[in-house]
């Protein structure tokens, strides 16, 4: 299973040490704010008040252990990127950074990290979909181009089987689930039919989606 260091304890980074934690993952949460980490204290495996620009301090938490390390220092750059630079340097195989722009983003590309996230615009990308479109419920970016969707069945889904809508053919998608209240359906067949108020799990280019909203 893998094990997870977590870098700073703002809302970011707390919810998601909180939510790995309680999907049953190794977690260990760091802080400089003892406040911050005696909140968290129960919720993960450990947490610990260190400074996250130590290197020294770094390397006694055996952070090099760890498979993936999230920083959420938000309020310093500079501790956000040396702490980036460090965790790659003491050999954490991926790195999972949040940036508060674009080109904070480039420059913490450069100190390697291997993934960067923008939780504001991403957030309202989100938002913004979800108002577009009534029947759009969430919406996340996976790659450029390329999105999960779900949408909740358009009347003329409602009563038809997937091999009757054939949307891979009409639209290039792939519908991944459907839920139905509290089931969840990760492997739905060509006779499954949609009934009103069903949630389509679809993933597809930005494009094709788009035409399927308005189906």
């Amino acid at each position: 299973m893998k094990q997870f260091v977590v870098v700073g304890l703002g809302r970011f980074g707390s919810s998601v040490a909180r939510t790995l934690a309680e999907n049953d993952y190794n977690v260990l949460a760091i802080d400089s704010n003892e406040e911050k980490v005696q909140e968290i204290a129960k919720e993960v495996t450990h947490a610990v008040e260190a400074d996250a620009t130590d290197e020294e301090a770094l390397r006694t938490l055996g952070v090099r252990n760890f498979d993936v390390a999230v920083v959420s220092i938000g309020d310093n750059i500079h501790a956000n990127i040396l702490s980036t630079l460090i965790l790659k340097e003491l050999g954490v195989p991926y790195v999972v950074v949040k940036a508060q722009n674009a080109l904070h983003g480039k420059v913490l590309s450069k100190v390697g990290a291997d993934r960067i996230v923008y939780p504001e615009r991403d957030m309202g990308v989100r938002i913004a979909h979800n108002l577009i479109s009534s029947n759009v419920l969430d919406y996340i970016e996976f790659a450029p181009d390329y999105s999960i969707v779900e949408i909740v069945s358009t009347p003329n889904m409602v009563g038809k089987s997937l091999a009757q809508l054939d949307l891979r053919s009409k639209f290039g998608v792939n519908v991944m689930a459907i839920k139905r209240g509290k089931d969840l359906n990760i492997t739905p067949g060509a006779n499954d039919r949609f009934l009103e108020s069903d949630v389509l799990v679809v993933m597809g280019k930005n494009d094709d989606l788009d035409k399927l909203k308005n189906f």
